[in-house]
């Protein structure tokens, strides 16, 4: 019988906290593929295990993650034909952000920004309820150089995000990619994958030289993840606009009373990360 503990690393671990991660990281991949929004599952399950510290949760997080994003990237590839030419430079602009967010969440209280972020999904939230046609009918915004200029720096914004706190990223590409450039949602959601993978990317090309990877649970997570990922992605596909619209606002709403919790909670001891 393995040693769970020694095998994975976390003192504590236990059969069925191996299990609920797993079960979470396969849910997280389902979601995060739809709408983004599957940190919400997959970070707290891993802060769930007793002895593992939020850097290594956050950075393990990175790994799973990134299987699910280049998996339900290939399958929107392949059934959509997302407009590359938007999603490759975003994606190479979010990278770069990425890593410099990694880099700023070990040394600034990640506290500071939640009341920030809470402020915007309210907005949002209100946006895409009292619109019901926002990202039903493609109508892009911005075009030539202009356009690729707007989708770059929501890349380095976004990216930087990521990096920094994580949670909610790839619903805020997609809001990104239909409130501001114009595109449809399953249009939104097959190019915010794209740009979703080279975030997490970013991050873990800052994380992994550091010795926080917890490879051996990350993998684990990653199959977990990458096959929520490709069933997620189909299902997008297959249901279209209006239920990934439906989606979009259950997350958006999640992602407000998690962020809200966290800004009214009690302050607790050291709100930074260290490496």
């Amino acid at each position: 019988m393995i040693d769970l503990p020694s095998f994975f690393g976390i003192d504590g671990l236990t059969g069925w906290q191996l299990a609920l991660v797993i079960g979470l990281g396969l849910s997280a991949g389902l979601i995060d593929a739809i709408v983004g929004g599957g940190g919400l599952l997959q970070l707290p399950a891993l802060l769930l295990i007793p002895g593992i510290s939020p850097v290594s949760a956050l950075a393990t997080n990175k790994l799973g993650s990134i299987a699910g994003t280049s998996t339900s990237a290939v399958t929107y590839y392949r059934r959509t034909a997302p407009d590359l030419r938007t999603a490759l430079p975003m994606a190479g602009f979010a990278l770069a952000g990425s890593f410099g967010g990694a880099m700023v969440a070990t040394m600034l209280p990640t506290a500071l920004f939640k009341p920030i972020i809470l402020v915007a999904l309210v907005v949002v939230a209100l946006i895409t309820a009292a619109r019901p046609n926002l990202g039903q009918v493609e109508a892009i915004r911005y075009h030539g150089r202009r356009h690729y200029a707007v989708a770059a720096s929501l890349g380095v914004a976004l990216g930087f995000y990521d990096g920094l706190l994580g949670p909610g990223t790839g619903t805020f590409l997609v809001l990104a990619l239909v409130g501001v450039l114009g595109y449809n949602f399953l249009q939104a959601s097959a190019k915010a994958k794209i740009v979703n993978f080279a975030t997490n990317l970013g991050a873990l090309f800052y994380f992994a030289p550091h010795g926080v990877v917890l490879w051996r649970l990350g993998i684990l997570l990653a199959i977990a993840n990458g096959l929520g990922g490709y069933l997620g992605s189909r299902m997008a596909i297959s249901k279209g606009n209006r239920f990934i619209r439906v989606v979009f606002l259950v997350v958006v709403f999640a992602l407000l009373i998690k962020l809200g919790i966290d800004v009214f909670s009690p302050p607790g001891d050291a709100p930074g990360r260290t490496l």
